[in-house]
C-alpha cells in the first residue's frame, strides 16, 4: 500500500489486541499491522464522511432552495397570466349568456367533481360531449 513504512508503538487494551488477533485473517490481511492500518484508514474516512454529511446537506439545501425559488417565481408569473386570461374569458361569456345562479351553482359542483375525478386533467372534448348529451 505504502512504500516507506515506519515502525510505531501504540498502546492497546488487551481486549482490543485480542480482537485484532482474532479478526485480521477474516479481512484477508497478511499481518496484524495491515489490519490495524486498514482500520485506521477506515475510521479516518468515516470521520471525513461525518464532516461531509454536515456540509453536503446544507449545500444541497441551499441549491434546492435557490432552484425552487426561481421555479416558484416562474410558476407564479404563469399562474397570474393564466388568471388574467381566464378572467377575460369569463367576462366575455358572462356578458353573452343567460345562465341563472342556481344553474351556475350546479355547474360549479359538477366542475369540482370533474376536477377531482380527472385529477385536474379536464378535456374540452369531454365537456363538449356532456353538453351535447353524447
Amino acid at each position: 500500500m505504502f512504500k516507506d513504512k515506519k515502525k510505531s508503538a501504540f498502546w492497546l487494551f488487551p481486549e482490543t489486541k485480542a480482537q485484532v488477533e482474532a479478526h485480521f485473517r477474516e479481512d484477508n490481511c497478511a499481518s496484524q499491522s495491515e489490519y490495524v492500518e486498514k482500520a485506521i484508514l477506515f475510521y479516518t474516512g468515516y470521520l471525513h464522511a461525518q464532516k461531509a454529511n454536515a456540509y453536503l446537506p446544507r449545500l444541497i439545501s441551499e441549491t434546492l432552495e435557490a432552484k425552487l425559488g426561481v421555479l416558484g417565481d416562474r410558476i407564479g408569473r404563469l399562474l397570474f397570466k393564466l388568471t388574467v386570461e381566464e378572467s377575460m374569458m369569463m367576462h366575455i361569456i358572462a356578458s353573452d349568456t343567460d345562465v341563472d345562479f342556481p344553474t351556475l351553482d350546479k355547474l360549479r359542483g359538477r366542475c369540482v367533481m370533474d376536477a377531482k375525478r380527472t385529477n385536474g386533467e379536464i378535456s374540452f372534448q369531454d365537456i363538449l360531449k356532456f353538453q351535447k348529451g353524447l
